[in-house]
């Protein structure tokens, strides 16, 4: 329902609701417009390719000039009319330790908040849970956890992503840590995929007979290639969300493997077509996406010999224990087995141009080598008309290799190919209006078409439970309005919004058209300044969430989305939680001294600015005095019945406190709940604050409970405009 702008903060205010961020950047990540060199593109007149060149010994080749490279299409020399090359410079930084901010009640630093242009490696660690064993993924976890806490470094952009998690997996990329903790601690064993308990299944004769144990082999080999599709799927997803960025993206798959070939005794192979073809198709969408996908095995390092889990019984035996010939052939089928799952690593990494990791133990170090990448080559030629015949129906896939024709042994590592079709967006862009919203939805990035900002309040009431309430700022003037008479204005669009739980299952949806209708001073002003839209999300189990909203203009199909990650508190387990901070600017004329906690709130139907936009954008002046509101649950009681509670607030800007507030003692004034306290007071923005992106922390301590679970914090970002 579209609210008056009037009636939103009185509303907000008495549910004695908050919390905005959790240190995520809540509106929508404008992508920049890539330039012709530093994107690859295929089109049909314009090849770009990138390219690793190291010399015999592993080091980067940095320094190579067009003439001493020679570019072929299926075997024929091409003109090299494009050439560059890109460094990275960001695994040069030097790395400073972290705190470890897994503990969420620890008031430590707020998380950075970046902007494209801060961005200095975009990386995707795409965990294959479909394809884990259980041995494997208590490895991978450790290694994911590793990279967090001692490998990511300033301007980092991350995404944790499982396979198993369908389009609720691929949340924002971000530089929270706490969101990036949140998504290794739900990656487990998935026993429905095609992996066994163990690295491999345990050597032993089927009680069924060999006839029976073929055909459930047979079975077995569908469902597992079925599950490899679904991978490949998974990270499909991954790169058309990359694509919308600008330069060379990587995606590091982890993974125990999946077949593309499968060998037999008699050294016959058999190609998984589905597989294989399903595998060249991403091949090809990361060409064109400019996405280079690195390779894990999370196998590492195994033996193939009889293992404690094996049984060397067989039934059908006289001596009752298996033939040494028959154990001969299981352990071949086993090593087999490991050079078969790594052949669809290998081949996924060396066609896009990346890195396949195996043999290894080390898997952390395995993904420091990866994302510590220093540069590449930019490499691109005019095709010829042959390579985008359009004749056929199915396009022809070209092969690509370069040679380096400087004396020495040189290594290169590049995409090998791709399909002859255009893959201008101009021609790709579906015009059907369930389809836009849902590319939107699904991508890891917002769409900024249509600017919103997006501030997901959590609160909890006596009655109906937790809940999200999210203000949407829509910029008014990106919106088309019929002019009718009478100086009416009238929009339409179409909202969505999906919220997804921690298995990536969509926990709750709101979808509707809708329409704005305006006229004279609140036309102009919403041209403006925008307007808010608000949506209310019940939450019924605690957890990690994040909601995605998307806004499509039904005139120009212009859309807008966004998404946010929430964390929500068992409010069941009784302890002492914050629910977060709603931002509002005071009104002028107000008295511009600090309010205490217990006063009252104006009334919002009074003032003469903008509450809820205040409240949604988050945008103060220098010398202005910002409101902030919030509520506290499940405070211990002493035995008269009354809380002993302490705040304090802290002020950031690029990750260093710039103000730090007084400890002050939260005072009651008769609350109606005594488990739900409100809370108010303001601080004054000081006149020679620098403009920019600030984040504010609120800290609360009950002095009554256990020291462990005394203190909790929320933080939330906001802007200071000259």
């Amino acid at each position: 329902m579209l609210m008056r702008n009037e009636r939103v903060l009185t509303a907000l205010l008495a549910f004695g609701i908050a919390s905005a961020s959790f240190g995520q950047r809540p509106d929508s990540t404008q992508s920049q417009k890539p330039s012709d060199g530093d994107v690859v593109r295929i089109t049909t007149n314009l090849v770009q390719v990138d390219a690793v060149i190291t010399d015999k010994d592993g080091k980067l080749i940095t320094d190579l000039k067009p003439e001493e490279l020679q570019l072929l299409e299926d075997n024929r020399p091409q003109k090299i009319t494009h050439f560059s090359f890109i460094p990275n410079n960001a695994g040069e930084e030097k790395q400073t330790t972290k705190p470890n901010v897994r503990d969420t009640r620890t008031p430590g630093m707020p998380p950075e908040r970046l902007h494209p242009e801060d961005v200095r490696r975009t990386i995707a660690l795409v965990v294959d849970d479909l394809g884990l064993s259980f041995s494997s993924t208590h490895f991978v976890r450790r290694a994911l956890k590793q990279f967090v806490d001692q490998q990511m470094q300033t301007g980092d952009l991350v995404a944790i992503i499982r396979t198993s998690g369908g389009i609720g997996a691929l949340q924002q990329f971000t530089s929270d840590r706490r969101q990036l903790y949140a998504a290794i601690d739900h990656i487990r064993w998935y026993a429905g995929g095609r992996s066994d308990v163990g690295a491999f299944a345990p050597i032993g004769q089927s009680k069924f007979g060999a006839e029976v144990e073929d055909k459930r082999k047979e079975l077995e080999d569908l469902r597992s290639d079925v599950f490899s599709v679904g991978t490949l799927g998974a990270i499909s997803y991954v790169v058309r969300g990359l694509s919308d960025l600008p330069g060379r993206k990587s995606i590091l798959l982890i993974s125990d493997g999946f077949k593309i070939m499968d060998r037999d005794l008699l050294s016959r192979t058999n190609r998984n077509d589905r597989t294989l073809h399903r595998m060249q198709q991403l091949i090809d969408e990361t060409s064109r996406a400019s996405v280079v996908i690195h390779t894990i095995n999370a196998k590492g390092l195994q033996t193939t010999s009889v293992r404690a889990e094996d049984s060397l019984a067989d039934a059908t035996s006289s001596s009752g224990a298996r033939a040494p010939s028959q154990l001969a052939d299981d352990l071949v089928n086993r090593g087999n087995e490991i050079l078969d799952l790594q052949a669809g690593l290998d081949y996924l990494a060396d066609e896009t141009g990346g890195t396949s990791i195996h043999n290894s133990n080390d898997l952390a170090g395995g993904i420091k080598k990866i994302v510590d990448e220093k540069g590449y080559y930019l490499i691109g030629y005019r095709p010829d008309q042959s390579t985008f015949d359009t004749r056929t129906r199915r396009p022809a896939y070209h092969q690509l290799s370069l040679k380096v024709l400087r004396s020495g042994k040189f290594n290169v590592r590049m995409r090998n190919g791709f399909f002859g079709a255009d893959s201008n967006p101009e021609k790709l862009a579906s015009t059907n209006p369930r389809d836009q919203i849902l590319h939107a939805l699904i991508s890891p990035f917002g769409s900024a078409e249509v600017p919103i900002r997006l501030t997901s309040l959590f609160a909890n009431d006596a009655k109906t439970g937790s809940f999200m309430r999210s203000l949407l700022h829509v910029d008014g003037s990106a919106l088309t309005f019929t002019h009718e008479p009478d100086d009416w204005h009238q929009a339409q669009f179409d909202v969505v919004a999906v919220t997804f739980g921690e298995d990536g299952k969509i926990v709750d949806e709101v979808s509707r058209v809708d329409q704005l209708r305006v006229r004279g001073a609140a036309y102009q002003r919403v041209l403006k300044s925008g307007f808010v839209y608000m949506v209310t999300v019940p939450i019924k189990k605690a957890g990690a969430y994040q909601l995605r909203v998307a806004l499509r203009d039904q005139a120009s199909a212009r859309i807008g989305s966004s998404s946010q990650f929430v964390e929500v508190p068992d409010m069941k387990k009784r302890r002492v939680e914050l629910s977060g901070i709603l931002l509002s600017a005071t009104p002028p004329g107000t008295n511009q001294t600090a309010v205490a906690s217990n006063q009252a709130v104006p009334n919002a139907a009074d003032l003469t600015f903008d509450p809820a936009n205040s409240a949604a954008v988050r945008q103060f002046r220098q010398g202005e005095t910002m409101r902030y509101s919030f509520a506290i649950y499940n405070p211990r009681l002493d035995s008269a019945g009354q809380p002993q509670l302490q705040t304090q607030i802290r002020v950031f800007r690029d990750g260093q406190p710039v103000f730090t507030g007084r400890v002050q003692r939260f005072a009651l004034n008769n609350p109606p709940d005594i488990a739900r306290l409100s809370g108010e007071s303001a601080i004054k923005l000081g006149a020679d604050m620098v403009p920019g992106e600030y984040v504010l922390q609120l800290i609360v301590t009950d002095l009554l409970a256990e020291e462990k679970y005394a203190t909790t914090s929320r933080w939330v970002d906001f802007q200071i405009r000259p």
